[in-house]
């Protein structure tokens, strides 16, 4: 009777054991569809739409955390090129402001950036610098700006969020062909 007893405390103490194993996996599976999520947000290439005047026109979108929707921009030199960019979040310039800078080729994104976080003043571009194409204005939650510049020379250039460490997350290529 002893033995009995024994076994089916040791079969129920097996079966709790067992219950807290089942509970391991969920939660693995949770942080997995996290990851699934995150990588559906993942920024992509974004067509550009050629207006009758041959104007490329592409439109950016940004938010407050801090990502750009497009990651590529395909266009052909010498092509008037209209960037519209639009801040998707809710905070302020000052805390969470975004700009699109289209640096020149060879200019490294981190070491504008850091002349960038310098020029507060001017909106985090740093004044009479020769190592832009062209730039936004910063904007804040809720706003949109629209810039228009003529494509360099066939190549592929960097831009950039220049708000003081945005530039790691908030990058692209412009490539011209």
């Amino acid at each position: 009777m002893k033995y009995k007893i024994t076994l089916a405390l040791g079969l129920l103490f097996l079966v709790s054991c067992g219950k807290d194993q089942q509970n391991t996996p969920q939660k693995t599976s949770k942080e997995t569809k996290v990851e699934t999520t995150k990588k559906k947000n993942k920024p992509e290439v974004k067509t550009v739409v050629v207006d009758a005047n041959g104007v490329a026109n592409v439109t950016i979108t940004s938010n407050d955390g801090m990502r750009f929707d497009v990651r590529k921009i395909n266009v052909s030199s010498g092509q008037k090129v209209r960037v519209t960019l639009t801040h998707t979040g809710k905070l302020d310039k000052r805390i969470m402001g975004h700009n699109v800078v289209f640096l020149k080729n060879g200019v490294k994104p981190s070491a504008f950036a850091v002349k960038a976080a310098a020029a507060r003043d001017n909106d985090y571009i740093p004044e009479e610098t020769t190592e832009v194409i062209a730039h936004t204005k910063m904007i804040g939650g809720g706003e949109t700006t629209i810039i228009e510049f003529i494509a360099p020379e066939a190549g592929t250039y960097n831009y950039i969020c220049s708000f003081p460490g945005h530039y790691a997350m908030m990058k692209g290529k412009l490539i011209v062909e």
